[in-house]
């Protein structure tokens, strides 16, 4: 890989216009890129004259990032973190960052790691049945082979909205062990009665849902959203996207609590007359037929973006 990937070749981030237009950033801003991946969202917000600190627990994408030459610009432009991004609080301070302009977010699995079957995200082609986003920790193969049948079923049916989630979670248990995506792949189409040329492979659901559960992928998102509520000063602007319907409900909860008078908190009872702590709340933002015409996998994304008031964080967000 050369110095930085070109936004025109396999990786096309999503929503890209839309994003940079919500981020609005300056020369001289710093701003979060929280999910790294190949980069698309950071060459972007580069290319305006900012400063970016990215994030990304996958050490490839980390490993990528370190061959861009804006890391070795003094002082760097591109300064990469190779952790969580619920953890943006926490590593920004030891890299002596209190606020930031803006924050970034693209939920979930990234277009390098579907594409590579070793990574084992997609049954598209055969290969290790892993999923971990920062390849250590249990991976799918470890809890398909482990877990009883209650617990996989639970899995598939609150991660997956898989309603059959009990027959399929039966059938993985009677075939195990299970090596590849492949062997999953198969076992859930027989449990659900797979016929070639249907126009969604029923595999899909369960693949969601043992991604987000080995990644811990919706505790992430609420823990991030906390730590940007937390990171952007007042006027800074956040802005997420995600590709279904979990997500962004948690997105929208979240942007809805924090935008109402009283704080509307979940976990606490709501102040009266507390100050909104973000505004300008947008609605839902989805791409146009051209968008996807050119980047088929834009078509579940939904991109949501507010600005951070002068209103302190809540209390939960610490």
């Amino acid at each position: 890989m050369n110095a930085a990937p070109s936004i025109s070749g396999p990786h096309i981030p999503v929503l890209l216009d839309e994003v940079i237009a919500a981020l609005n950033p300056q020369p001289g801003d710093v701003i979060v890129d929280a999910t790294f991946g190949a980069g698309g969202y950071t060459r972007a917000i580069l290319d305006k004259g900012a400063t970016v600190h990215a994030f990304d627990r996958d050490p490839d994408a980390i490993a990528a990032g370190n061959k861009w030459p804006e890391t070795r610009e003094d002082p760097p432009r591109l300064i990469l973190h190779p952790r969580r991004f619920s953890e943006m609080v926490a590593s920004l301070a030891e890299a002596g960052v209190a606020q930031v302009d803006g924050i970034a977010m693209d939920i979930g699995v990234s277009s390098m790691q579907l594409d590579q079957a070793g990574r084992g995200f997609a049954f598209s082609a055969d290969g290790p049945l892993d999923m971990r986003m920062s390849q250590d920790g249990e991976s799918a193969a470890d809890f398909l082979n482990s877990a009883d049948e209650g617990a996989i079923a639970d899995v598939l049916y609150q991660y997956g909205e898989e309603r059959q989630s009990r027959r399929v979670a039966r059938a993985i248990v009677a075939a195990r062990p299970l090596a590849t995506t492949g062997d999953l792949a198969r076992v859930v189409r027989k449990a659900l009665g797979y016929r070639p040329g249907a126009p969604k492979d029923p595999a899909t659901r369960s693949f969601q849902a043992v991604r987000i559960h080995v990644n811990g992928e919706l505790d992430e998102l609420e823990e991030g959203l906390s730590a940007a509520e937390q990171l952007l000063r007042a006027g800074g602007r956040l802005a997420v996207v995600s590709f279904h319907s979990l997500e962004d409900r948690i997105v929208k909860r979240f942007l809805r609590d924090a935008s109402s008078s009283g704080g509307g908190s979940r976990h606490l009872p709501a102040a009266a007359g507390a100050p909104p702590v973000f505004e300008r709340v947008s609605k839902a933002i989805r791409p146009g037929e051209a968008e996807i015409a050119r980047n088929p996998r834009a078509r579940s994304s939904t991109l949501r973006h507010a600005v951070r008031s002068d209103a302190p964080a809540r209390k939960e967000a610490a």
